[in-house]
């Protein structure tokens, strides 16, 4: 079953409730998002993406993911 934006919004704001965070896309299946949060902080590109991958609590793994791609763009606060 494919996601909606507020859907994603939700879960990638149980863990970054201070960030701002756009989502975009509107098939639920192949989606973006832009993350800014002062957590990413000091971290590389990969250790960020990754804390949003484990947000996403699974919802992107395998062939059986409700979320088949995710565009997606972090950074921190300038």
């Amino acid at each position: 079953m494919p996601m909606t934006a507020h859907e994603i919004e939700d879960l990638l704001r149980e863990t970054f409730p201070d960030a701002d965070i756009q989502v975009g896309g509107t098939d639920g299946v192949h989606m973006s998002a832009m993350v800014i949060d002062e957590s990413f902080r000091g971290k590389n590109r990969v250790q960020q993406q990754r804390a949003v991958y484990a947000a996403l609590k699974g919802k992107m793994d395998g062939a059986t993911g409700e979320l088949h791609a995710l565009a997606l763009t972090t950074k921190a606060p300038e």
